[in-house]
Protein backbone atom coordinates (compact mmCIF):
# COMPACT_ATOMS: atom_id res chain seq x y z
CA UNK A 1 0.00 0.00 0.00
CA UNK A 2 2.85 2.39 0.82
CA UNK A 3 4.56 1.74 -2.51
CA UNK A 4 1.33 2.59 -4.37
CA UNK A 5 0.96 5.86 -2.45
CA UNK A 6 4.55 6.83 -3.23
CA UNK A 7 4.03 6.00 -6.92
CA UNK A 8 0.88 8.14 -7.07
CA UNK A 9 2.69 10.99 -5.34
CA UNK A 10 5.55 10.81 -7.84
CA UNK A 11 3.03 10.77 -10.69
CA UNK A 12 1.23 13.86 -9.35
CA UNK A 13 4.44 15.82 -8.71
CA UNK A 14 5.78 14.88 -12.13
CA UNK A 15 2.54 16.04 -13.73
CA UNK A 16 2.79 19.39 -11.95
CA UNK A 17 6.39 19.82 -13.08
CA UNK A 18 5.61 18.87 -16.70
CA UNK A 19 2.51 21.08 -16.96
CA UNK A 20 4.37 24.23 -18.17
CA UNK A 21 6.21 22.16 -20.77
CA UNK A 22 2.95 20.74 -22.12
CA UNK A 23 1.39 24.22 -22.15
CA UNK A 24 4.32 25.50 -24.26
CA UNK A 25 3.72 22.70 -26.80
CA UNK A 26 0.13 23.98 -27.34
CA UNK A 27 -1.38 20.54 -27.84
CA UNK A 28 -5.10 20.05 -28.47
CA UNK A 29 -7.15 19.91 -25.26
CA UNK A 30 -8.16 16.50 -23.95
CA UNK A 31 -11.37 15.71 -22.02
CA UNK A 32 -9.67 15.99 -18.59
CA UNK A 33 -8.17 19.43 -19.17
CA UNK A 34 -9.28 22.66 -17.52
CA UNK A 35 -9.93 25.88 -19.41
CA UNK A 36 -9.59 29.10 -17.43
CA UNK A 37 -10.82 32.45 -18.76
CA UNK A 38 -8.85 35.33 -17.30
CA UNK A 39 -8.91 38.90 -18.67
CA UNK A 40 -10.61 37.74 -21.87
CA UNK A 41 -7.87 35.15 -22.56
CA UNK A 42 -8.24 31.37 -22.52
CA UNK A 43 -5.67 29.31 -20.64
CA UNK A 44 -5.71 25.54 -21.06
CA UNK A 45 -4.39 23.55 -18.10
CA UNK A 46 -3.38 20.16 -19.55
CA UNK A 47 -4.01 17.83 -16.61
CA UNK A 48 -4.36 14.60 -18.60
CA UNK A 49 -1.45 15.34 -20.93
CA UNK A 50 0.82 16.07 -17.96
CA UNK A 51 -0.18 12.91 -16.09
CA UNK A 52 0.36 10.79 -19.22
CA UNK A 53 3.81 12.30 -19.80
CA UNK A 54 4.72 11.84 -16.15
CA UNK A 55 3.57 8.21 -16.21
CA UNK A 56 5.59 7.54 -19.35
CA UNK A 57 8.73 9.05 -17.85
CA UNK A 58 8.22 7.09 -14.60
CA UNK A 59 7.89 3.83 -16.55
CA UNK A 60 10.93 4.67 -18.65
CA UNK A 61 12.93 5.39 -15.50
CA UNK A 62 11.85 2.12 -13.87
CA UNK A 63 12.86 0.11 -16.95
CA UNK A 64 16.28 1.75 -17.16
CA UNK A 65 16.83 1.35 -13.42
CA UNK A 66 16.53 -2.43 -13.68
Amino acid sequence: MRKLAISLLILAVGGAILCPVIIALELDPMPGDFVIDWNHQHYNIPVLWSLCASGFLALLYSFYRR
